[in-house]
């Protein structure tokens, strides 16, 4: 099997990362291998038997560097100094063949010196849930890290729920830099490092930026388009720490995510967030809190802090209309509008509010807005006859409104109560559903699949979500 390897990380100081190879497993069986994205990287793969091998870790292959990265985090808003991979080991980079730099990673493959007490493993429904709802994040046109293979260990993994059968996915990421990695030079003083891992980032992912200030403010726009996008097709994230804060822009750690069914600002999934912290509706508030935690790690980087404070803040204070300009033009696409006006939030807006009034499912009624069906996603019709009748007033000088709903609003998304299905058959043995979604959240905007396009029963509501850790 040939990788070829590009390692720049791995020759940062030794500061930023512990050297660990991958834990051996006991039976690697190849569960999935995402032959796609493998041509991108250049990856030529050999049989089965040998990607399981590989991405399992039981093999090293030629010219990877493996590595525990080092960082810091908030998490639900209280600080932790030292946080790192406890159970994810980078193998190395690659360059594609687009030119575009990649980090290939193990993620379930032992434990590193920053486990915590973790057993550095991960069972298989996390590992099939990330596979599934990152590749769909990608179809739906979404930054985010992709899946490039899931592997059974032939082991059990002890949790709350048992033993379960072990896994590991190997995950791709334009880079794992975080908000946290920045975070714990600052915290312990080593502005030379946090210098180097400023320099750094910005060679790797925004060349075009000028010092600390310049890679914050394109760390910003870059986290306001996505917090939008996560928005419009009723994403929650779940952990949004800063730990799971990538610089890059992308969508990173998939842990209790969901995408909502039932419309409502204040969803939560995850079993964890109980103070409902990232909420549906408050997504935008904490990505502008993680920005504003990686300007403080920045500060002391300044030549003149005031003046630096000044800029930062300044920066910070611009997110809420970078978010609200970002969310404009997806849900302006999402009713219709080629070109969305400021005036047009409050058509939106009323469409969301009559969603949440009846509990409408999201997505479905989004899709139905390009035909006839969208009344009857309501039991107070005469409450959305009435928005209808403004919305097509507004729809009248659009040269192609249904294109454009139908660009914008998939006709798929990963339930929650799908992805519970596919786990639960594939820790049978059973890889039928897991295949059957992946066809169908391939191509999200198609009509595909209508029995996957149904919201759950209500015996299949799923009420939380779980890291898996």
């Amino acid at each position: 099997m040939q990788i070829p390897f590009d390692n720049s990380y791995a020759t940062l100081p030794d500061a930023f990362y512990t050297r660990v190879d991958p834990t051996s497993v006991k039976s690697p069986k190849l569960l999935a291998f995402n032959e796609n994205i493998s041509k991108v990287m250049g990856i030529f793969p050999a049989d089965a038997t040998e990607l399981a091998r590989v991405f399992s870790g039981n093999k090293i292959p030629q010219g990877a560097a493996p590595l525990a990265q080092l960082y810091a985090g908030h998490q639900f808003g209280n600080f932790t100094p030292q946080l790192g991979d406890g159970r994810a080991i980078l193998l190395g980079e690659v360059i594609d063949t687009n030119g575009l730099r990649r980090d290939i990673q193990l993620k379930g493959s032992g434990r590193t010196p920053y486990s915590r007490g973790g057993d550095g493993r991960a069972w298989l429904g996390p590992v099939l849930r990330e596979y599934v709802v990152s590749e769909a994040m990608h179809a739906l046109g979404i930054p985010t890290t992709r899946a490039l293979a899931a592997v059974a260990t032939g082991e059990g993994v002890l949790r709350e729920q048992g033993m379960l059968p072990g896994a590991v996915l190997t995950r791709v990421a334009s880079s794992h830099l975080r908000v946290g990695t920045f975070q714990v030079f600052a915290h312990r003083g080593q502005t030379e490092h946090l210098k180097t891992l400023t320099d750094y980032a910005i060679a790797r992912h925004y060349p075009n930026a000028e010092g600390p200030m310049g890679l914050l403010r394109a760390v910003c726009a870059k986290q306001a388009e996505l917090v939008a996008a996560w928005m419009s097709v009723g994403f929650i994230h779940g952990v949004m720490n800063t730990d799971n804060c990538s610089i890059a822009g992308e969508t990173i750690d998939y842990g209790p995510c969901a995408f909502m069914d039932e419309f409502h600002m204040g969803m939560v999934f995850s079993s964890i967030d109980r103070q409902a912290r990232y909420a549906y509706g408050n997504q935008p508030n904490m990505v502008m809190w993680n920005m504003a935690q990686l300007a403080t790690a920045l500060l002391p980087l300044a030549q003149d802090k005031d003046a630096m404070l000044e800029e930062a803040t300044a920066i910070i204070h611009a997110m809420p209309d970078q978010i609200e300009a970002a969310w404009l033009a997806r849900f302006g696409a999402k009713i219709g509008l080629h070109d969305p006006q400021p005036e047009d939030t409050d058509l939106i807006q009323s469409l969301l509010d009559l969603m949440q009034t009846d509990g409408a499912d999201f997505t479905n009624t989004f899709r139905a807005l390009s035909g006839d069906a969208a009344r009857d996603q309501f039991t107070d019709r005469a409450a959305f006859d009435t928005w209808s009748k403004e919305h097509r007033a507004r729809l009248a000088s659009e040269p192609d409104p249904i294109a454009t709903m139908n660009a914008a609003n998939p006709a798929v998304i990963p339930r929650n109560h799908r992805i519970e299905q596919m786990i639960e058959a594939a820790a049978s043995g059973d890889m039928t559903p897991f295949n059957r979604l992946m066809t169908a959240l391939s191509n999200p905007y198609n009509e595909t699949d209508a029995d996957l396009a149904r919201p759950p029963a209500a015996s299949e509501v799923v009420q939380a979500t779980f890291c898996g850790t």
